[in-house]
């Protein structure tokens, strides 16, 4: 059997190998501290499940619209206008199995052997992924930490050519936690209008926010017709299994999407969009208070991590991510996390794993309980002295 050429473009999300690595482990007795996979800890709230079986018993189960059931779309919308303070017409918004699908989708229908899409670097793997299997060329911009992991907008418009297509934003961000502000996503817009390229921004971590508000690019005169805006239930309403994500797209991106969507999935599974209705009009009491305990995790592995010699960590102001400098410890990225998870028993990603740029830092995530946060950061400090004694 010979594979297509496609194929050797596609890469993976590699957390799951390394929790895969972690697992075999705990298999054979090893007690793992778990900061390798970016999910919420929290169950779904107690309403939106009671909402799913109650769609089950009314008999959602059979096939919809490929482009999501009304009542859904239009509580996006909504939702959309009043977050974004824009009018969003219900047929702008395409309802998906998970938020993840926007991505393969609309990378598909819009880019062509020979376009070239911008992407943040450190990244979230799969823009990269994508846009290497449409045949389009990846342009890496580098996240720098003294700028808070944000990039240089000089720099932005230095990668810009004739044959940029499109610009991936995402904010807060996979895997640093930093969060553009209003001066650079202002920016942002011009140089896009200015040379007229799209804009997929990646907002799934929008309600994760430590400090001010989220600002969306969707929001500024002109920009939603270039900007494909992805979001998702998994991370505000920890439904991460549940599959269920959504995008408010230009018109004309519309039919293509749907189109795609019809040719692979047929559908988002019914009862979870009724769960998805009871989600965004339902209790909001579940989203601050699981951004609360986020906040005091984040503290406590920020400080707990800044204590330990050869290692530094900005204090992230989104998500659930921290992404260290560890290259004070004297082995690389990969190195370190290989021990972190074979000797220390803690399960962390190298920075390599988001990128080029990613060399020289780790990322943990704090998606688990203080308990094990605390466990965790003591494995380490032990480890990285364990190091520094054989070197």
């Amino acid at each position: 059997m010979q594979l297509s050429e496609r194929m050797s473009r596609l890469g993976t999300e590699t957390a799951f190998q390394v929790l895969a690595r972690a697992q075999s482990l705990e298999a054979k007795g090893k007690d793992i501290v778990h900061l390798e996979i970016g999910e919420p800890d929290f169950d779904t709230p107690k309403h939106i499940r009671e909402a799913a079986s109650r769609a089950l018993e009314k008999g959602y189960t059979h096939y919809c619209n490929s482009q999501g059931i009304m009542p859904l779309r239009n509580e996006i919308a909504k939702q959309m206008q009043k977050t974004r303070g824009v009018p969003i017409d219900p047929e702008r918004v395409v309802v998906t199995p998970g938020a993840k699908p926007i991505m393969f989708y609309s990378i598909l229908a819009l880019l062509d052997k020979g376009d070239e899409a911008i992407y943040p670097n450190p990244l979230y793997p799969i823009y990269e992924s994508m846009i290497n299997f449409s045949g389009a060329k990846a342009i890496p911009l580098p996240l720098h930490e003294e700028l808070d992991f944000r990039f240089d907008i000089d720099e932005l418009k230095s990668l810009v050519t004739p044959r940029t297509k499109l610009l991936i934003l995402n904010s807060p961000h996979n895997p640093t936690g930093s969060v553009l502000e209003e001066a650079d996503i202002r920016a942002i817009a011009e140089i896009a209008q200015h040379y007229n390229f799209l804009i997929l921004s990646d907002e799934v971590y929008e309600y994760i926010i430590y400090e001010g508000k989220p600002f969306s690019i969707a929001s500024l005169p002109g920009m939603l017709d270039r900007t494909i805006l992805l979001n998702g239930f998994s991370k505000t309403y920890a439904m991460t299994g549940w599959r269920l994500g959504y995008a408010v797209m230009p018109p004309l991106l519309v039919e293509p999407v749907v189109r795609l969507i019809t040719n692979s999935v047929s559908c988002t599974a019914s009862f979870i969009q009724h769960a998805g209705i009871e989600a965004l009009t339902g209790p909001q009491d579940s989203v601050p208070a699981m951004a609360g305990e986020f906040k005091k995790r984040r503290d406590l592995i920020v400080d707990g991590l800044n204590r330990i010699p050869g290692i530094s960590c900005r204090r992230p102001k989104g998500a659930f991510y921290v992404f260290p400098n560890v290259k004070g410890t004297g082995v690389d990225c990969s190195q370190l996390s290989d021990y972190l998870l074979n000797e220390a028993g803690v399960a962390v990603l190298p920075g390599t794993h988001f990128g080029r740029y990613g060399e020289g830092y780790i990322r943990l995530s704090y998606a688990t309980s203080l308990e094990n946060i605390r466990k965790g950061l003591n494995r380490i400090d032990k480890a990285v002295k364990q190091i520094a004694k054989k070197r």
